[in-house]
């Protein structure tokens, strides 16, 4: 016999620890070099572990569900036994299936390998799984779903907390309670921005094959700002204070699994289209969780537009261990008053919260207002003044 063996991935330095999700192949089964074994949840994202080489599973050591840890042995392949007993099984015949509609068809019971895909060259797709689910649902009985109902019809469900939304919850408790968060607001003109986009997408677009949104603008203001105040731009590590001489910044950005941070490394250096190609590719794979641990570790300052969402005004949390985040809202026309008029400009309020233990009151409104003159004077921007 010969045989391989089956490890976890080398997890990143600040990743302990994994859990197992499900076996996409039973003891058995033939397996194609390459084919998706299982998905491996961390606090981060979701890895598929493809199988070396083909052969035969013959063995699961590590279960749905385990806890494993980087390079753990957790299953075997037989190679040899591949000519004899590996024929082309009906998860081989369809394109791979994304970890996020793994993910639904589990949370639902639902064996995606025996769907018929109608996505591009038959690809499983999440609309596939709900209407299964649909199909189910209407042929089950109505305790396939487990609830418990403690008096009349008042069902309630209790579900466990996936491992990214326990290390969110636990990140956040984490800034909460090691840091003194406190939060500046102002409001910010984004007009000057509107109209600079409005003449220029269209050749933006067609230069650079990206459109020419309001992130890149938000992240270069975040970025002049951060280089005229460098305290904003460092950490806390116990009793010192480290200053860095990079700009990572971090871009939170919600998804199905829960909020995730991916970082634009070197912002300073990157062109608007440069960053706009980040943000728009950040965003499509953290739907379907293709975002790699490396491009989730590290940031010196975070940049989070819930506006995206309706919200008028928040207060963010820091992302540990950086010392202060931006919040963006909702841009909507408003009544202001200039020069003694009252006139109706579309106005954003912008909140920074930071650490009080490093930063200062006046730093942080300084920093906030450096922010503001650089979206409502853009050529300051690109002229970088």
């Amino acid at each position: 016999m010969s045989t391989i063996e089956v490890k976890v991935p080398q997890l990143s330095e600040s990743v302990t620890e994994a859990t197992l999700l499900t076996w996409h192949k039973k003891v058995g089964d033939a397996v194609s070099e390459g084919e998706n074994l299982i998905d491996v949840e961390t606090d981060k994202v979701v890895l598929e572990l493809p199988a070396g080489k083909s052969g035969v599973l013959t063995k699961i050591i590590k279960g749905d569900g385990a806890k494993v840890g980087s390079e753990e042995l957790i299953a075997i392949i037989d190679t040899a036994a591949v000519v004899e007993t590996a024929p082309v099984t009906h998860s081989e015949v369809h394109a791979p299936i994304p970890p996020s509609v793994r993910k639904l068809a589990r949370e639902n019971d639902i064996d995606p390998n025996a769907l018929q895909g109608s996505g591009r060259s038959g690809r499983v797709t999440k609309e596939d799984v709900l209407s299964a689910v649909q199909q189910v649902s209407a042929s089950a009985a109505p305790q396939a779903v487990p609830t418990i109902a403690p008096t009349g019809n008042r069902p309630e469900q209790r579900v466990a907390m996936t491992r990214i939304r326990l290390r969110i919850a636990e990140r956040l408790l984490q800034s909460q309670q090691n840091a003194a968060i406190l939060t500046t607001f102002n409001e910010v003109n984004m007009q000057p921005v509107m109209d600079l986009r409005n003449r220029y997408k269209d050749a933006f677009e067609k230069k650079h094959g990206i459109k020419l949104g309001f992130s890149s603008f938000f992240v270069k203001a975040a970025v002049l700002a951060l280089q005229k105040f460098p305290i904003v731009n460092a950490s806390v590590d116990g009793s010192d204070i480290i200053y860095h001489g990079y700009f990572d910044i971090g871009v939170a950005i919600g998804s199905e699994r829960g909020l995730v941070v991916p970082i634009i490394r070197d912002a300073d250096k990157l062109s608007f289209a440069d960053i706009e190609k980040q943000i728009t590719d950040f965003g499509a794979r953290a739907k379907v969780g293709k975002l790699t641990m490396e491009e989730l570790t590290g940031g010196t300052f975070t940049v989070s537009n819930g506006g995206v969402f309706g919200s008028m005004l928040s207060t963010p949390i820091i992302n540990p261990p950086q010392a202060a985040i931006l919040g963006i809202h909702a841009t909507k026309d408003r009544a202001v008053v200039e020069n003694g008029q009252i006139v109706i400009r579309p106005m954003n309020y912008l909140a920074v919260s930071y650490d009080h233990r490093i930063i200062d009151g006046r730093e942080a409104v300084q920093f906030l207002s450096t922010i503001k003159e650089a979206l409502e004077f853009p050529g300051r921007v690109l002229l970088d003044l």
